[in-house]
C-alpha cells in the first residue's frame, strides 16, 4: 500500500527536488516498467528527466504526457507542494490561498490548476452520497 507523507515534513523530505517528483510519476505511471503506448515493448531509454525513447518503435514518451502537468512550464515540485496544500486544507482550497501559498504570480493560474486537481481528484463511477451525511471534523 502506498504511504503518503501525513506532515508536511515528510512531504518536503519526500519530493525535495525536481527528480523526486519525476521518479514517483514514473513509478505511478508504470509500477511494472516502462511500456510503451504504441508497441507494448518494455525497452527503453531516458533521453532526459521527463522523456523515455522506446527502443523498438522508436516513440518518445513524457512521464507527463496525458496527465494534469502535460505542457506545464512550472516545475514538478510545484504542482506537487500544490496538491498537498488543496489536500491539507479542513476547510476548501480557494484560488486565491493557493496563490498565496505557492507565490504564484497570477489568480488566473491558481484559479486553473485549483480547478485540474479537482477535476484529478474526482473517481469516475463513484457512489454519491444520498441521504443525511455526517461528518467528523476532528
Amino acid at each position: 500500500m502506498e504511504q503518503y507523507p501525513k506532515t508536511l515534513m515528510e512531504f518536503e523530505s519526500q519530493f525535495k527536488s525536481e527528480g523526486d517528483c519525476i521518479d514517483y510519476l514514473v513509478q505511478m505511471r508504470w509500477p511494472q516498467g516502462f511500456v510503451c503506448p504504441v508497441c507494448e515493448s518494455r525497452k527503453a531509454w531516458r533521453t532526459d528527466r521527463r522523456l523515455f525513447h522506446c527502443a523498438a518503435c522508436g516513440h518518445q514518451v513524457s512521464v507527463t504526457a496525458g496527465t494534469i502537468f502535460q505542457g506545464t512550464r512550472k516545475p514538478l515540485q510545484m504542482w506537487f507542494r500544490a496538491m498537498w496544500w488543496v489536500t491539507s486544507q479542513k476547510n476548501g482550497a480557494s484560488a486565491k490561498g493557493l496563490q498565496q501559498s505557492l507565490g504564484l504570480g497570477s489568480y488566473q493560474t491558481a484559479w486553473a490548476w485549483l480547478h485540474k486537481l479537482r477535476r484529478a481528484m474526482v473517481r469516475p463511477g463513484r457512489d454519491q452520497l444520498s441521504r443525511l451525511v455526517e461528518v467528523d471534523e476532528t
